[in-house]
């Protein structure tokens, strides 16, 4: 039974995407946003400006709109308070990064813990860059260290969770943006509606729900994600300032083009999907990336090579199973080439950290480690052998 009172969501991070996209989405679907944010200045900023503009810009124009009827805690200083919040919430969505979400699990499994099964079970999504990000949340939720395993035999009653795909393109914002957001106008918000009972689905306006997720969650992954790292890692190499700027050049350009293709080659025959209808959307996102009214720096969208190198990601994820069916993956392998030489980038964490792996390990040690690859994948050796022609040119150096 659902109460008769205000929608209300808790949103986990007060980034640009959840600024600007979920919480967006959910403003506009009459939710009460509440932002649990760990930064005590964003949260401070929150509660202090009743209203931020998001600002979508596309080639037909700038469009803006106003979002208001919201609130942020600190999930480390009020976790109390957060867990009554998402123990009467309607839905708790997050966007902070794959590798946070075992980070969140505790305060969310505390708050599911404590609701009412007189209530709608809460909607659990998700909106992160990887596959299954919710399945990955929920595990984490249900481990015995957050829930009692004598509480999970009627957990749906409490809660439900689903996957979701999202797609949109928010560049590194004007430092003096406040909390104002600029993103493009194209979006995709995919989510699947198996998990929930017909009469509990949701009410969110722009959420397109489906049965079978997976064709929609690799399609963007493998498309959208692979190409921008892509261009990003060939133009950091090649000195470029700005993805647009890698983009205006043919060789990169073709780069991008050569590992969607063999992305696409993947996705046609996975999913039986046409093979024209996946060139136009490839050919659309290389114009979206292609924006120049996003310029987005080549440092920040190489950001995290580590996770970016990684088995269920863009580039390791879709070449594997590539090589299993014999079928070429070489633009992919460049590109994760490119992304092995993206060391020591100023402001990324993860950069040091590669470059520290790079050096003290052999390569086959660098791709069981980075990338999740076991020597009997087909795979396994031609990752190899481009681990070592980076770390060879590093020794030259």
């Amino acid at each position: 039974m659902q109460r008769n009172t205000p929608k209300k969501a808790v949103h986990f991070g007060a980034g640009n995407i959840g600024r600007g996209f979920v919480a967006c989405f959910l403003y506009n679907s009459g939710y009460e946003v509440i932002f649990a944010e760990v930064n005590d200045a964003t949260v401070q900023k929150l509660n202090a400006q009743k209203s931020y503009k998001v600002i979508e810009v596309g080639s037909d124009g700038t469009t803006e709109s106003t979002i208001t009827n919201y609130r942020a805690i600190n999930s480390q200083k009020n976790e109390a308070e957060l867990v009554q919040e998402i123990a009467t919430a309607d839905i708790v969505t997050c966007s902070v990064g794959p590798h946070i979400l075992k980070f969140l699990a505790p305060v969310i499994a505390k708050g599911i813990d404590q609701r009412s099964t007189d209530l709608t079970p809460v909607a659990v999504i998700a909106c992160e860059n990887a596959i299954g990000a919710t399945d990955t949340l929920a595990e984490f939720i249900k481990l015995p260290e957050n829930t009692d395993p004598n509480r999970l035999e009627d957990y749906d009653k409490r809660a439900t969770f689903a996957n979701s795909a999202i797609d949109r393109i928010v560049p590194a914002q004007d430092p003096s943006a406040g909390l104002d957001v600029k993103l493009e106008k194209f979006y995709e918000w995919v989510v699947e509606k198996t998990p929930f009972k017909e009469w509990a689905v949701p009410d969110i306006k722009g959420i397109h729900w489906v049965d079978n997720l997976q064709p929609y969650i690799e399609r963007k992954l493998y498309t959208v994600n692979t190409g921008h790292a892509t261009a990003a890692y060939h133009g950091y190499i090649r000195r470029k300032s700005t993805v647009y700027d890698a983009l205006q050049d043919k060789d990169i350009q073709a780069e991008v083009r050569n590992a969607l293709s063999e992305t696409a080659n993947l996705i046609t025959d996975k999913f039986d999907i046409d093979q024209e209808e996946q060139q136009r959307y490839v050919d659309k996102i290389v114009r979206r990336i292609s924006n120049p009214h996003l310029e987005d720096a080549v440092e920040r969208v190489g950001r995290a090579p580590l996770r970016k190198l990684s088995r269920k990601e863009r580039f390791i994820g879709p070449a594997a199973e590539l090589a299993e069916h014999g079928k070429d993956c070489s633009a992919l392998l460049d590109a994760a080439e490119m992304a092995f030489r993206f060391q020591n980038v100023e402001g990324d964490k993860e950069s040091f950290e590669l470059a520290k792996i790079m050096e003290e390990k052999k390569p086959e040690d660098v791709v069981k480690e980075v990338c999740g690859l076991e020597p009997t994948e087909k795979l396994f050796p031609q990752v190899v052998e481009r681990v070592k022609r980076v770390q060879d040119d590093l020794q030259e150096d």
